[in-house]
């Protein structure tokens, strides 16, 4: 029994040691982490003392600590709420059929672009699929909505070509999920290729000529060498994809969303701004509802991640 404490401390010690001199070593370096550190603290830890908000009936005269208490209040509205499961299964069935048909592209598009060579070909091809990615939210739904329109656009201009009457797509609640799920894989397939581009590169070249003295081929090179070394970037990737289903980005569906497609576009994001921000604002009731999409998010991301470990011995801890 002394052994082993006297063994731990040891390790304790030794530990310690060893991260002060790296500490010192490369003191440079940590100073490099220091703004990134403190910009996380002050934006994502510092915002958390405002969650009891959630549960006061919150004021902003009287301040977090001069509201009222108020328990589960504003949980028990929102999920007794005729709205509520209107706006989840919204949220879910966007985030789920964005994640399964966004998700593959980019691994399949690094697998293409690795075939090629380093030439102007392949520059040209990465520089083409990037480029989508800086165009702002505001200013590629206005092109979506300028191309989409029936009276101006392209789409109106093409069917009236061809004789026929050019129906209001982004007015057709059916309509609101493949525009938003296309244009966002249009606008990020590149970007989120280079990631897999990147492990693709650190393959080591052996591997490729042993295939090549065996016989293999393209799709045999594919399947038994870039996937495995694809496989745990994937897996993390995903896991952290999972565990933001429910974070939605409000800025492309508050900017595609219109009166008449409404049934499909409501998710939690728009409406807690418009219960929190329009009209008479509601900052308990809000905030309540941003605590329950955050606990969910949690959950969801440990549950993947202990299923991850479990299948693949892969995962984000």
């Amino acid at each position: 029994m002394v052994n082993r404490n006297s063994m731990k401390r040891k390790t304790i010690l030794s530990g310690t040691t060893t991260w002060k001199k790296d500490l010192k070593k490369n003191y440079e370096l940590y100073l490099f982490l220091v703004p990134a550190v403190i910009s996380v603290f002050v934006f994502n830890y510092l915002p958390m003392y405002g969650i009891q908000i959630a549960f006061k009936n919150f004021k902003p005269s009287k301040g977090i600590w001069g509201s009222k208490f108020v328990g589960l209040k504003w949980f028990e509205r929102f999920f007794s709420s005729y709205q509520f499961t209107e706006i989840l299964s919204n949220t879910l069935l966007l985030s789920i059929l964005l994640l399964i048909c966004s998700f593959p592209i980019p691994i399949i598009f690094a697998l293409i672009v690795n075939q090629y060579k380093e030439g102007k070909f392949r520059r040209a091809l990465q520089t083409v699929s990037y480029a989508p990615h800086f165009i702002s939210t505001v200013v590629m739904v206005g092109m979506v909505i300028l191309f989409l329109s029936p009276s101006s656009g392209l789409y109106g201009t093409v069917v009236r070509m061809f004789g026929g009457d050019p129906q209001n797509i982004m007015g057709d609640a059916a309509m609101f999920r493949p525009i938003y799920i296309l244009s966002d894989i249009w606008q990020h397939t590149g970007w989120d290729s280079i990631i897999y581009l990147a492990a693709l590169s650190s393959i080591n070249q052996d591997l490729y000529d042993a295939a090549n003295v065996d016989g293999a081929g393209r799709f045999k090179k594919i399947w038994y060498i870039e996937l495995p070394a694809l496989k745990e970037t994937a897996i993390i990737l995903l896991i952290l994809r999972l565990g933001n289903v429910m974070s939605m980005g409000f800025e492309k569906a508050y900017l595609m969303q219109n009166n008449l497609n409404l049934a499909a576009s409501e998710i939690i994001a728009t409406y807690v701004y418009k219960v929190g921000l329009t009209g008479t604002p509601q900052y308990s009731y809000s905030a309540a509802i941003g605590v329950f999409n955050s606990i969910v998010n949690v959950i969801l991301i440990v549950t993947f991640n202990k299923i991850s470990k479990k299948v693949s011995g892969s995962g984000l801890w």
